[in-house]
């Protein structure tokens, strides 16, 4: 490292994070050249829109789950897998456990957990579906009961949003009849912000598995092999065998502790550049950042605004490292998807409405595209070309 070789700390290794820190290695540096820092609590990155297929067993970990050592391979970035302690925001530092990095750029992209303390009982006995460790955890939980004696496998899914909505269906392929499955949503209606056609697919997807869709309903609480649901001012007790919790997004404590402009959820405020606002040298994207279009309303916090938020800072910190001027970050919507259950899935966007097996396969390629680097989009589509293949080659395994 040169004397004026400037330092850029990531910290968070999603879509925002990961693909900054690609976009960095890829800009035209010169003599510049930045030392470029990227770090997160796991070894591996998660392509969060496809975690869904594990359940169903359409794929792979390490197809969805790649470990960073292997994306950030000839980048120059250097990874540390680490927890964050603190942030000094004056003396300019990140503390880890084992060590302090110094920074002339900081990226903040660590984005957000899911609560579990939002009603009694939901911490011991709801799981969430966030994580590669998380799907993991609902594994041995499914397989436990698939085991059972129980006639019925009964499943409450929490949150009729694409996550709730998504992991129904694939629980109810899963599952077949042994499944009884709860959607519970405290709204009047699946997929609020979703595209109509979207949401009238879904509505017709989840009616086709028999998930009970419970709207304008709440969980009061959990206990072992039961939830309390609050409809209308009336409380009802019944049984259940498993919760997932797909609602809510808790910010990490350390974004919390900054001395900085929160708003009421907690999320860093940004300038148009991405900068957090009274931090010029410091950058927020993704599910911690409260990111606003021109009108003034919130950006989506999904997979393809952080990729675009990633796009913009990678630029923005160059610029601002090489004296030119920032660009004010603008979102294109590009459409939204979902998978609902084995081999379908529902795509609006861009003049283009698919729902079905045709729907299905367009997800897959534009995920495809979206994965981070060209040498795993060569490995997983090959791996998706040849399995068809082999399935007929070997039709008993």
């Amino acid at each position: 490292m040169t004397e004026n070789q400037p330092t850029i700390c990531i910290l968070g290794g999603g879509f925002g994070g990961l693909y900054t820190a690609l976009r960095l290695s890829q800009l035209p540096w010169e003599e510049l050249k930045p030392q470029i820092y990227l770090v997160d609590r796991n070894d591996h990155f998660l392509f969060s829109p496809l975690l869904y297929e594990l359940v169903t067993g359409e794929l792979q970990s390490w197809e969805i789950a790649p470990p960073y050592s292997e994306l950030l391979a000839n980048t120059g970035v250097r990874f540390i897998q680490s927890a964050v302690n603190q942030i000094d925001i004056a003396q300019q530092q990140v503390a880890l456990p084992d060590q302090t990095i110094s920074y002339d750029r900081l990226v903040l992209a660590l984005g957000g957990e899911t609560p579990l303390h939002q009603v009694p009982g939901s911490a011991e006995y709801a799981l969430p579906f966030r994580t590669v460790q998380d799907a993991y955890r609902l594994e041995d939980r499914l397989r436990a009961l698939e085991v059972s004696s129980n006639p019925k496998i009964r499943v409450a899914v929490v949150g009729a949003g694409p996550s709730g909505v998504e992991l129904a269906c694939k629980l109810a392929d899963r599952l077949g009849d042994r499944s009884r499955i709860r959607l519970i949503e405290r709204n009047t209606q699946i997929l609020k912000s979703a595209p109509e056609f979207n949401q009238t697919t879904a509505q017709k997807a989840l009616e086709k598995r028999q998930v009970w869709i419970d709207l304008e309903t709440s969980i009061e609480s959990l206990e072992a092999n039961q939830m309390t649901l609050s409809y209308k001012n009336k409380t009802d007790m019944l049984p259940v065998d498993l919760v997932l919790w797909t609602v809510g997004t808790a910010i990490a404590p350390p974004i919390q502790a900054l001395p900085l402009p929160h708003n009421e959820l907690g999320q860093l405020l940004t300038e148009p550049t991405l900068q957090v606002q009274d931090a010029p040298h410091i950058f927020a994207l993704g599910d911690l950042a409260d990111c606003r279009d021109q009108k003034g309303d919130p950006n989506p916090k999904t997979a393809q605004v952080a990729i675009q938020q990633a796009d913009c800072v990678g630029w923005n910190i160059w610029a601002s490292l090489t004296q030119r001027p920032l660009l004010p970050f603008h979102y294109t919507h590009l459409g939204e998807m979902l998978t609902l259950g084995e081999d379908s899935a529902a795509l609006s966007g861009l003049g283009l409405q698919l729902d079905g097996p045709f729907a299905f396969m367009a997800r897959r390629l534009i995920y495809l595209y979206r994965m981070p680097t060209l040498d795993h989009q060569l490995k997983i589509g090959l791996n998706w070309m040849l399995k068809p293949l082999l399935s007929a080659l070997n039709p008993n395994q």
